[in-house]
């Protein structure tokens, strides 16, 4: 179609697979994997779609203009050759997100900084007045992007990240981000067909993103503005009736969603995001020592966590490490549990041999994303039952 055109949606290392599968689902076309990124095509609606509807998204970018430049000259003659007056006026603000992989450049700011001028002196040239920057709420969100001497010019469609929700004004320390927390009951293959169990749920966030996974809920329909909401093009009754579309598509959920931390602040925190989110009637959440509980549910358990370690909280980590172990094994039977950690020598100290071990990074560190398989009964016992079964 026509109307169709490039969107680049950025992500995490290690969720590309999963953004482009999330993107395909939603309908878009030619999606392409890269690094940290899934390139793909749609038209305006769907670009409100997947802003909407990415869990796994951090930002979606439109690819507007692409030239060569070695030098700040040529940097200031390509941004200079476009017409901004089609995207902005002189009365709007703007501002300029740069990352820069380049030896012709070094510095991000300086660009960003020639950037501005070849935009403002178009302006005053033109009118003899010029917009203003605006590093908070802007009209307009540029992205610049310099690969060698390639440099690509963007309109940030999303403004804030997408993690950003909009559900979660109370926080712990150091909280998962939400499209990290996506990402990894993703990649667990939580798909809202158990029960769920996160035992040391901190502010809420697994919580909140499993059960909008649960009931097919828009990652961000809780969310304030979108930065395509200050465009020129912004169709208002496009996005009403994009947005009433996909709640409609909205499913029931029959398990259970729960949520234990032994801080009474952290359990309050937690219920205050969750019925920010409208999500209350599928979540509970209760004061619990994890090393204290055990199932109890029948069936199997889908357990995610992101336990602390020593950077966050003050613990004796082998000790700490060994009693989660210790736990799982004793009192979890039936169990697929999902741990991500930052710690990767405490790994050593749970004592039980994960079935998957995926490398992820947590706030810039580089952490694990392991999965321990509980069995009903032992690992042998298990494998003598499917044995005997099979004869």
């Amino acid at each position: 179609m026509e109307n169709n055109y490039k969107m680049v949606a950025k992500t995490f290392f290690g969720f590309e697979e999963i953004l482009a599968k999330e993107l395909q689902n939603l309908g878009a076309q030619d999606v392409e994997q890269g690094v940290r990124m899934v390139s793909f095509k749609g038209d305006k609606g769907f670009m409100y779609k997947a802003n909407l509807s990415l869990r796994t998204a951090l930002k979606i970018l439109k690819p507007i203009y692409f030239f060569k430049a070695n030098n700040e000259q040529a940097l200031y003659k390509g941004i200079s050759s476009m017409n901004w007056s089609k995207l902005l006026n002189a009365n709007q603000t703007f501002v300029i997100d740069t990352t820069v992989h380049s030896e012709y450049f070094n510095h991000s700011e300086f660009v960003s900084q020639k950037c501005k001028d070849a935009i403002v002196d178009q302006f005053r040239e033109r009118t003899g007045q010029r917009p203003s920057i605006d590093k908070i709420h802007p009209d307009l969100r540029i992205n610049i992007h310099i690969d060698k001497d390639q440099v690509s010019v963007a309109l940030d469609t999303s403004g804030n990240a997408l993690n950003q929700r909009g559900y979660r004004t109370a926080t712990n320390i150091a909280p998962i981000n939400e499209v990290l927390a996506a990402g990894i009951l993703l990649l667990s293959g939580w798909d809202g067909q158990t029960d769920f169990l996160d035992p040391m749920c901190g502010s809420g966030t697994f919580l909140a993103e499993a059960a909008m996974i649960a009931c097919n809920i828009p990652a961000n329909i809780n969310r304030k503005e979108f930065a395509f909401e200050k465009w020129n093009d912004w169709d208002n009754d496009l996005f009403d009736n994009i947005s009433d579309s996909l709640l409609k598509r909205v499913r029931e959920f029959h398990y259970t969603i729960k949520g234990y931390d032994k801080a009474p602040s952290a359990v309050q925190k937690a219920k205050d995001n969750i019925k920010n989110a409208n999500l209350d009637e599928y979540i509970s959440i209760e004061e619990q020592n994890f090393f204290d509980t055990e199932k109890t549910s029948e069936g199997k358990l889908h357990i995610v966590f992101n336990p602390p370690y020593d950077e966050r909280l003050d613990i004796h980590m082998e000790e700490f490490y060994k009693n989660i172990g210790d736990t799982l094994k004793k009192n979890y039977p039936g169990t697929n549990a999902w741990m991500i950690t930052a710690n990767l020598e405490a790994l050593k100290y749970v004592g039980l041999k994960p079935s998957r071990k995926i490398k992820l990074f947590n706030a810039g560190l580089e952490a694990r994303l392991v999965k321990y398989e509980m069995y009903e009964g032992s690992k042998r016992t298990k494998f003598q039952v499917t044995t005997d079964s099979a004869e």
